[in-house]
């Protein structure tokens, strides 16, 4: 049985290589489902890239500092049962390198494992090695620029890709605000339940009656997902926005919610976050009220097919029963993919949205 080979993983849209910063195994140790492989720098943040496989590393095929396309075999991974005499490594890790090449690498300190080929069958160059060897030797790129470079990169596909249209509702909040006051009372402060929890909650409710909202669009059809995997757009300090997933948000009590939604804007944060978080996502919701935007419309990760939006939380003239009050209101917008779905399904999943955030107690 050929070894299995572990590959950089490809987290999210806008990723296309990566900076290996740190192994976290190595050969010989046992690997489980879950387990973290590697530590690897993005154009947006440092990841934790977590195993799909179980085995045993057999071995690692890059080494600290390294840049690879995502994609790349990064290490090799012998499957449970196999030793290290009756493993058979995989064919497409036997390289073809020109022998001025090979020779050159010696001489420039270049991994070849970490080159790409340009010669005929991918067979690596001279060319690419001193390629390689003048990539790694330039200045490190600036942070903020290159993530503004990712996210203008990741956007832009979705436009020229994406058919979106927009639409927004009004939702009245005094209900949830009363509920949430109430439930708020008697806990401490680190406790306590916000709005956002509420919404996302409501979202993820609202995709099991519209799952054409929750999913991807992958190779020229929609692929509905199992569960809801809310992205949530959270802003970093350096500038710029990540959307690491919450996983089965509507499975989740709000308590669960609140408190996952703390950790994992603090590991944002922080640059700890896990591969699965950013490559799991099946729909994005983007909440603006704490920079008090009244709405957001936003423009949808591929290859998701919607993104919902909050503006914040303020009163508006509102007619209840015949009497003008002053309510507590939400706007909530959709950006839907009209390959996915239609202003009509759309105008639906808003109205579920609102008609979840009148039973707060039913979160």
């Amino acid at each position: 049985m050929a070894m299995i080979e572990f590959r950089l993983p490809a987290l999210g849209p806008d990723m296309d290589e990566g900076t290996l910063l740190e192994w976290k195994i190595q050969p010989g140790a046992a690997l489980k489902r879950g387990d973290i492989v590697a530590v690897v720098d993005t154009a947006k943040a440092a990841v934790d890239v977590e195993s799909w496989v179980e085995g045993t590393v057999h071995e690692l095929l890059i080494g600290v500092g390294d840049k690879v396309p995502t994609g790349t075999p990064i290490a090799l991974i012998r499957a449970p049962g196999e030793s290290e005499e009756t493993a058979r490594r995989p064919a497409t890790e036997r390289r073809r390198v020109s022998p001025a090449a090979r020779k050159r690498a010696t001489e420039l300190g270049v991994n070849i494992a970490a080159v790409a080929g340009s010669g005929p069958e991918g067979t690596i160059t001279l060319e690419d090695i001193e390629a390689a060897a003048q990539h790694a030797a330039a200045p490190a790129p600036d942070r903020g620029s290159e993530m503004r470079h990712a996210i203008a990169a990741a956007m832009s596909r979705s436009k020229r890709e994406i058919p979106h249209y927009y639409l927004a509702e009004t939702i009245p909040m005094q209900l949830a605000l009363n509920w949430l006051e109430q439930h708020n009372a008697e806990r401490p402060v680190t406790e306590r339940l916000l709005p956002a929890v509420l919404l996302l909650k409501a979202v993820a409710l609202a995709t099991r009656r519209f799952p054409e909202m929750n999913g991807h669009w992958i190779d020229g059809a929609f692929q509905a997902a199992a569960a809801a995997h809310v992205g949530v757009a959270i802003s970093l300090r350096q500038g710029g926005l990540i959307a690491p997933a919450i996983h089965d948000v509507a499975a989740k009590s709000l308590d669960v919610l609140m408190h996952e939604l703390t950790d994992l804007v603090k590991r944002t944060r922080a640059g700890s976050l896990r591969s699965s978080e950013l490559a799991d996502p099946t729909l994005t919701v983007t909440n603006l009220g704490e920079q008090g935007v009244e709405s957001v419309f936003g423009v949808i990760y591929p290859p998701q097919v919607a993104l919902i939006g909050f503006g914040r939380v303020m009163e508006r003239p509102w007619v209840e029963q015949g009497t003008l009050v002053a309510m507590p209101t939400v706007i909530a917008s959709l950006s839907g993919d009209h390959r996915a779905s239609d202003g009509h399904r759309g105008a639906r999943f808003l109205a579920e949205i609102r008609a979840l955030l009148q039973q707060p107690d039913a979160l």
